[in-house]
């Protein structure tokens, strides 16, 4: 399988991989950024053939591998002096992680400005684009996964939790009851964290609320002030931020 682009997204907990064209993503794979290495990296690309790897990553010590793996292609690491498709307003555009980055061209293309993203990661993140196309700064807070397992490494009794939506608030064991306590609670500072963010920003804008990353279908379930959830966000906005800073092969 041939495509122009190799898009990598190192986050904290999975490295995604995907083939793209300059207008879709064609394959995505993914693997425990704890393991990666050259010769995983190696096996898991398989056959894939591309010519250009455009690379997101939050974890710094991957960079001599990924450096060394593609050695013979041109790489395009995400940074705030590339064409983003989104301005930045933001007193330190270097601190900025590559993939609120990516999130912010991606939303732009998506749903348009203003927009919020909530990145549920690790960490989750809340990045703002203005309604002139400028990413302007964001909220970082505690991942759910970082919160239950939390609990669970700092308590003596209580359980290490698979997530999902609680049938009742009102737990009848110590399990649901985390459930209740995880899910619901983390709406609330979902919501609350949104509420605070328009409040700041004023009633008059009319923004759009996108959601991804790994729990992003089950805290938005019940979540109206999120408008839509995308699963590969961060993927399309290399994919998109790729096509604005090369040129189309040309035979």
């Amino acid at each position: 399988m041939r495509r122009p682009f190799l898009l990598i997204d190192v986050s904290n907990s999975f490295t995604k991989l995907a083939l793209a064209s300059r207008t879709k993503l064609a394959s995505i794979k993914k693997i425990p950024t704890r393991d990666l290495s050259g010769k995983l990296l190696r096996k898991t690309l398989g056959a894939w053939d591309f010519d250009i790897v455009v690379i997101s990553s939050v974890v710094p010590k991957t960079g001599k591998v990924l450096t060394k793996v593609f050695a013979d292609k041109k790489i395009l690491r995400v940074g705030p002096k590339l064409n983003l498709g989104v301005g930045i307003d933001y007193p330190h555009p270097k601190r900025i992680g590559a993939d609120r980055l990516a999130n912010a061209s991606s939303a732009i293309a998506l749903v348009g400005a203003p927009a919020v993203v909530v990145d549920f990661g690790t960490a989750v993140t809340f990045d703002i684009i203005s309604a002139d196309r400028k990413y302007i700064g964001g909220v970082i807070a505690p991942g759910l996964a970082v919160m239950t397992d939390y609990l669970y490494q700092r308590t003596a009794l209580l359980p290490k939790i698979d997530l999902g939506e609680p049938v009742t608030a009102i737990g009848k064991s110590t399990r649901a009851a985390m459930m209740a306590g995880a899910v619901h609670g983390y709406r609330g500072l979902v919501k609350e964290i949104l509420a605070e963010i328009l409040r700041e920003l004023g009633p008059t804008e009319d923004f759009k609320v996108v959601a991804t990353g790994g729990y992003a279908e089950l805290i938005s379930a019940k979540l109206p002030q999120i408008h839509k959830v995308h699963p590969h966000l961060t993927l399309e906005g290399l994919r998109i931020i790729a096509a604005l800073n090369t040129k189309p092969a040309t035979h």
